[in-house]
């Protein structure tokens, strides 16, 4: 028994269960604290969080290798000041809201344990946000750090452990894993005292959340589309870009990605992308970049992420100034074949160039759909018009107006709620398409008194005559309102004489065959001819072509010319085409047409494809 102590994945695995029980202990004390009581320790919590900023910064960066220190404490104060600010006012306990007007109260009530879990990328600053926002809503929480991170995560939960308890919370009320493993992480996301999980990090693990059988609120990938608009100022826009872009070495899910801008301006920005320290790459360069940074199946090398631009550079092959702030990539197009157009997850920039306005909107939409759709996209401009286009279009749920990505997305430099988790909703796969707030970690209850009886509640004739005890009327439908029916309606002649409706019915029936009938003793019909066709006899025009043909031989001899005898042949079975890669949007598309996708053992299917494709079905292996 004591060897298998020893095995690290059972050891994170008993923690788990230990640790979630601790939590769940402290909850069903908490979960009963006044309004008063959660704000105050909310207070000290941001407090403490605030005064360690720097220090969890440092510890951060050392431990993992990603970002810089600078970047990693406003990400930090973030997380600690602006959040704070945000939440504190939000009424998360006891009544929330009363309306006597409308007989309606509204008692907020926790959703219990939160299991959250960790990315290695913003570690620090991650766990400040759950813990924060799970104690606000009267919830326990259990932090899994990413494994590289385990380190400055868990001191970063035990500081603000400590401090919830000295504001007078219960204690165990936040609790973080020390043996952070996959299967530990597995356990608390199933344990049956797990009420929500909070998920950060890879596609891997938000997709073994949403699996889980727990409600989640996982986020989708990032691949952040710019548009630098022609009414834009591009000294101020790229400014903007080249300070988001290298905003903790391009560590942020919300870092912009590609930059999309009209030929016009061409000269205009590679300039200031210089003038920002910048380095234009060269073609020899950007292909050495792509080699090193975006691996065959379309994954980012992880030794990239997050690493100075010289460090890239360096490790690509060329050098570059040490006042470098991003590397800039020029791209032919995006998409697949254009490797570079995905997210990069480090201080690389790629720009894109058009003929257009519409050209712009066609590739900006492109590159969302190339792997991060319903999360951000930004415009830069002055052309209101403009901007609404672009956020009608764009398939992303933070539409950013003149403003760095990084900042914008987490309500720093915009009025979203400052958050670390950012929603992509449905089209990606999410349940919410928000930044998450306390308020998707509470659960509402209302109190409804009744305020009208059901036959006062409805205005439609139908249910007035339905509380009346009638009969409920029926529809009154012109079949002749539709000008292409063939349908004949004897609602339009009052005295019952179905002779002049069979009279447009046959007259309009043989105009269908480019046959002209005229008669001294009849009017002409007031419907007006359909369009010859060549789609088969019914029942009913069977008849009627062999009662002419008995009295009208001469209308006989151009039905036999205007009628078809056979059938055209059947289209040939389309041939099978075999792909050599699928993407996530290729599976949608496939989905939302009704098609299939086949593939043989040399196409590279990307992990997303094959999870979306299995799921519906679309794959089909060849031979």
């Amino acid at each position: 028994m004591s060897s298998m102590l020893e095995d690290k994945d059972l050891k994170s695995i008993q923690e788990v269960r230990a640790k979630i029980e601790l939590a769940h202990k402290a909850f069903l004390k908490y979960k009963h604290y006044t309004q008063e009581q959660v704000d105050q320790i909310i207070d000290h919590v941001a407090a403490v969080a605030r005064a360690n900023a720097q220090h969890l910064a440092q510890l951060a960066v050392e431990e993992t290798g990603y970002g810089n220190v600078q970047d990693k404490v406003a990400k930090n104060l973030l997380n600690s000041d602006l959040l704070h600010k945000a939440i504190r006012p939000l009424k998360t306990a006891g009544i929330i809201r009363e309306d006597s007007d409308q007989g309606l109260v509204e008692i907020a009530e926790p959703v219990g344990i939160v299991g959250a879990i960790l990315p290695t990328t913003n570690p620090t600053s991650t766990a400040f946000y759950k813990i924060l926002i799970s104690l606000k809503g009267r919830n326990g929480i259990v932090l899994s750090p990413h494994p590289r991170a385990v380190r400055c995560t868990c001191e970063a939960a035990s500081l603000l452990a400590r401090a919830a308890v000295e504001a007078g919370a219960p204690e165990g009320i936040v609790q973080c894993l020390n043996n952070a493993s996959l299967p530990g992480t597995n356990e608390l996301m199933k344990h049956k005292l797990t009420s929500v999980i909070l998920s950060t990090g890879g596609a891997g693990i938000v997709r073994a959340a949403y699996s889980s059988g727990k409600p989640a609120l996982g986020v989708g990938p990032g691949n952040v589309a710019v548009l630098i608009e022609a009414s834009a100022n591009v000294d101020s826009a790229i400014a903007s870009v080249v300070q988001g872009k290298s905003f903790d070495y391009g560590t942020v899910c919300s870092s912009e990605q590609t930059v999309v801008a009209e030929e016009t301006n061409r000269e205009a920005i590679l300039t200031a992308l210089k003038e920002n320290r910048a380095f234009l790459c060269d073609a020899q360069q950007c292909k050495a970049l792509q080699t090193l940074l975006i691996k065959p199946n379309f994954a980012i090398n992880p030794d990239c992420v997050g690493q100075a631009p010289q460090k890239i550079a360096k490790m690509a092959g060329f050098d570059v100034p040490d006042n470098t702030r991003i590397l800039v990539v020029e791209l032919e197009g995006v998409g697949r074949e254009h490797p570079m157009s995905a997210e990069k997850l480090s201080p690389v920039l790629a720009v894109y160039f058009v003929r257009d306005f519409a050209e712009s909107l066609n590739a900006c939409e492109s590159i969302l759909n190339f792997g991060g759709r319903g999360h951000t996209s930004v415009i830069y401009s002055h052309n209101d018009e403009r901007i609404r286009e672009f956020g009608f279009r764009m398939p992303a749920f933070r539409i950013l107006v003149n403003t760095p990505s990084p900042q914008g997305s987490t309500g720093i430099t915009t009025n979203v709620f400052p958050a670390m988790t950012l929603g992509c909703g449905a089209i990606a796969g999410n349940i919410t398409s928000d930044n998450v707030s306390p308020m998707h970690l509470i659960n509402i209850k209302r109190i409804a008194y009744h305020v009208r009886d059901p036959e006062t509640a409805f205005t439609s004739v139908e249910a007035k005559a339905y509380f009346a005890g009638e009969s409920i009327p029926k529809p009154k439908v012109n079949l002749l309102e539709n000008r292409n029916s063939t349908s004949i309606s004897l609602s339009n002649n009052p005295e019952g004489d179905a002779q002049p409706d069979i009279r447009d019915a046959v007259h309009r029936y043989l105009n269908q065959r480019g046959i002209s009938v005229s008669s001294s003793t009849t009017e002409t019909s007031t419907i007006p001819p359909m369009s010859p066709t060549t789609a088969p006899m019914n029942a009913a025009e069977s008849v009627v072509d062999n009662f002419l043909s008995k009295r009208h031989p001469e209308v006989s001899s151009q039905l036999e010319a205007t009628t078809p005898i056979e059938a055209s042949p059947s289209p040939p079975a389309p041939k099978v085409t075999v792909v050599p890669f699928v993407s996530e949007d290729d599976v949608r598309q496939a989905i939302h047409r009704g098609k299939k996708i086949y593939i043989d053992e040399n196409t590279i299917v990307t992990p997303a494809a094959s999870d979306l494709g299995t799921a519906h079905d679309v794959l089909v292996q060849t031979d």
